[in-house]
């Protein structure tokens, strides 16, 4: 049972520290509309999504009502498109065409947006695979909703290198598609390592191949909550410290769980995961870096920013698996640049560079997400960003992600505005040394020695 002190707990969390339900995520198998010829197959895919998501949206509306609980985005992610498309696309043009059926079909039952044009290629690429990469910029500049991402790396197969200097000329050249509206079509965009199978977040979602036919997954986030908790334990000791973390979290997730179980019972579909995530956005007072601060440092990215970081999110996932069962996706603490006005301070003061995110990325959810990088930067460089953050993904056993705006035209100095959850970024610099003989090296970074456990 909820107690009423529960109940009125929720409600401030709600109204005064910026508690939401960031998205709630239905993932849809496509493998049973493969065909091998074009028009069938996106005939195909249209009638399975609109067909399977038909009520996601007003489902979603209708828990909002009645629980008072906001759910900031309906969203559906995919079957891999490089799998299902294998068959009946023989061009990068092909591919494109899958984009804007996907883009429709979003459109027809009104979800936000829809994830899943990805290819998974840790170990090596299939024709298909690589055409799909290759389609990525005209297939993100084409569409309005549709999500992209590229799964290049994991500690059991290693780091694919062929596909990360793929990856690398592929965001530089995305960039340079959407130059008009600076380069905002690498928002669509990330590279992982060890990508998990049932991340309702984007852009990186996509419904894996071990998953069922249809799946509800629930993204709950909550910086401000956290951050208003640890105010009222200001100069305790860490034990207290991480006890209010926990607690918190605990409380958060019920909430996930509680609107997760609700849309899985009206539309009829499996209930998947909770992913608790202190997802950030450009609103004051929904800040992770702002919970770092309120550990005790000055600024994200002062010494001791990786320590209070990983206490952090060992506390939200301790919190987190004890007020569910199924808790998976990216749970914890993310760190995105454009979409955390506390980061966004840290990096315009000079407390926070790429090389201090990249080493707060050891201990969180995810990595390098939402920073904006010069136009001028190399498609090399970027290849070696995303083989760095690979592979302490791969090392650590952990997901680890790439998302970085090369914005065409602008310099170190300079600001990009993306609007909405996506706020502003200024533009960060990059390591100008060249890493050009080791990205062009061919092949593939062996799995760590750890990786050996069958």
């Amino acid at each position: 049972m909820i107690s009423q002190r529960e109940v009125l707990e929720t409600n401030a969390m709600i109204e005064k520290e910026n508690l939401d339900v960031r998205t709630i995520t239905m993932g849809i198998s496509l493998i049973d509309c493969i065909d091998s010829d074009l028009d069938t197959l996106k005939k195909n895919i249209y009638n399975k999504i609109t067909t399977t998501a038909k009520n996601l949206v007003s489902v979603g509306k209708e828990i909002e009502r009645k629980y008072a609980i906001p759910i900031v985005n309906k969203r559906i992610s995919v079957t891999p498109i490089a799998i299902v498309g294998a068959s009946a696309c023989k061009t990068k043009e092909d591919f494109v065409e899958i984009a804007k059926t996907l883009d429709d079909a979003a459109k027809t039952v009104g979800v936000n947006l829809l994830g899943g044009y990805s290819a998974l290629v840790s170990k090596g690429m299939t024709k298909a695979d690589q055409l799909l990469i290759e389609s990525i910029p005209q297939a993100l500049c084409a569409t309005e909703r549709i999500c992209s991402s590229v799964n290049v790396g994991s500690t059991k197969t290693g780091i694919n290198m062929d596909a990360v200097r793929l990856v690398g000329q592929m965001i530089k050249d995305t960039a340079y598609e959407s130059r008009e509206n600076d380069s905002m079509a690498c928002m669509k965009f990330v590279v992982f390592c060890n990508a998990p199978d049932d991340n309702p977040f984007m852009a990186g979602a996509f419904h894996g191949v071990t998953e069922a036919d249809a799946i509800i997954n629930v993204g709950v986030s909550g910086p401000g909550v956290v951050k208003t908790a640890l105010e009222a334990v200001r100069g305790e000791n860490f034990e207290v410290l991480c006890e209010t973390i926990k607690k918190t979290a605990f409380k958060v997730t019920r909430v996930g769980q509680l609107v997760a179980k609700e849309a899985s019972k009206k539309l009829g579909i499996p209930f998947g995961i909770v992913d608790l995530s202190l997802a950030p956005t450009p609103a004051v007072g929904d800040s992770v870096a702002d919970i770092l601060c309120e550990i005790g440092l000055e600024y994200a990215g002062a010494p001791g920013t990786t320590a209070a970081l990983a206490l952090l999110n060992d506390q939200v996932k301790k919190g987190g698996v004890m007020a569910s069962s199924y808790v998976g996706g990216l749970s914890g603490a993310f760190i995105p640049v454009s979409e955390d006005q506390g980061m966004i301070n840290a990096v315009e003061a000079g407390a926070l560079t790429l090389e201090k995110l990249e080493a707060m990325t050891c201990v969180c959810s995810v990595g390098l997400d939402m920073i904006a990088i010069p136009g001028d930067t190399k498609a090399t460089s970027i290849a070696g960003i995303i083989a760095d953050e690979m592979a302490i993904g791969m090392v650590n056993q952990k997901t680890t992600a790439v998302r970085v705006i090369p914005a065409y035209g602008k310099k170190v100095g300079d600001t990009v505005e993306f609007g909405g959850l996506f706020g502003y970024a200024p533009v960060m610099p990059v390591n100008q040394f060249s890493c050009d003989a080791f990205v062009n090296r061919q092949g593939r970074i062996p799995a760590p020695i750890h990786s050996f456990k069958n």
